[in-house]
């Protein structure tokens, strides 16, 4: 892929991501499957780690998401919530569990899921 190539295909990845964003974070109404996002984040991800001069303050990389729905009101947690980070494979998740062990000073952590 050449810069131009690079260029137009950031641009379309970035109004993807943020129709996604206002979608899911404004309307409370995703149109496509997380894995789907995820895909299109890691492609915006990849094409900006190559060309870094194409990394612009408001690309979707550089922010979180979108403005919430206003009924949302803000919570204080005594500890801090974690994030897998979208970890899609053994070794992203190995990370993060040495993330939260380090954390919380622990040799190992029980984790419970939710599909």
């Amino acid at each position: 892929m050449n810069k131009s190539e690079a260029r137009t295909k950031v641009e379309e990845l970035r109004r993807a991501i943020n129709q996604h964003n206002y979608q899911y974070y404004v309307l409370d109404e995703p149109r496509v499957p997380d894995v789907e996002y995820d895909r299109l984040y890691r492609e915006l991800i990849r094409i900006e780690e190559v060309f870094p001069d194409l990394i612009t303050d408001d690309s979707p990389t550089q922010r979180i998401g979108s403005s919430p729905l206003t009924g949302f009101t803000e919570v204080r947690h005594r500890l801090p919530m974690l994030s897998l980070g979208n970890a899609f494979n053994e070794e992203e998740v190995q990370a993060f569990n040495k993330r939260v062990c380090d954390k919380l000073g622990l040799e190992s952590v029980d984790f419970a899921a939710e599909t």
